[in-house]
């Protein structure tokens, strides 16, 4: 697979926002393997943007690295800076999928409710919460948010 070209804005726009990212794939002294490529893909594929760190002190073998993690990852090369590798790929964006039978509405919440005197068993409450309401720490249903006040000029208009 080719790697993505940029324009050199691109570049610069990337380096800018890579500055405050900590490395997410860390290469050791086995080199580029299978499997670090797969993390190095799946890296990609959830940020977009990572950064690589290489503990090689060959520059031409980092330099080497670099160039094929972006033609066998289709990723664009953003910066190689010391033994730090900058890479980009665009996000897949997915389909987010909508549960037809999940609706909103009342739900049933089990509430304990603690009696005073000492020794009794707590009584198990099954009550009905609605979508305006919340469940207080005592145990009682309160709507999630007042009624705003209709103000002088509204009521004047109806």
């Amino acid at each position: 697979m080719p790697q993505i070209q940029l324009t050199p804005a691109q570049r610069k726009d990337h380096r800018s926002e890579a500055h405050h990212l900590d490395p997410v794939v860390m290469v050791g002294g086995d080199g580029l393997s299978d499997n670090v490529k797969k993390e190095i893909d799946a890296a990609l594929n959830a940020h977009g943007l990572i950064k690589v760190r290489v503990f090689s002190d060959d520059r031409v073998a980092r330099e080497a690295m670099f160039q094929s993690v972006t033609e066998e990852l289709s990723a664009a090369p953003i910066q190689h800076i010391g033994k730090l590798l900058v890479l980009w790929r665009p996000k897949v964006e997915k389909e987010k999928t909508v549960d037809e039978n999940r609706m909103a509405g009342p739900r049933e919440v089990k509430v304990l409710k603690y009696s005073k005197r000492a020794g009794q068993r707590p009584e198990v409450k099954t009550l009905r919460v609605l979508g305006n309401q919340r469940l207080t720490a005592g145990g009682n249903v309160r709507r999630a948010k007042p009624k705003p006040p209709v103000s002088v000029k509204k009521r004047s208009q109806t």
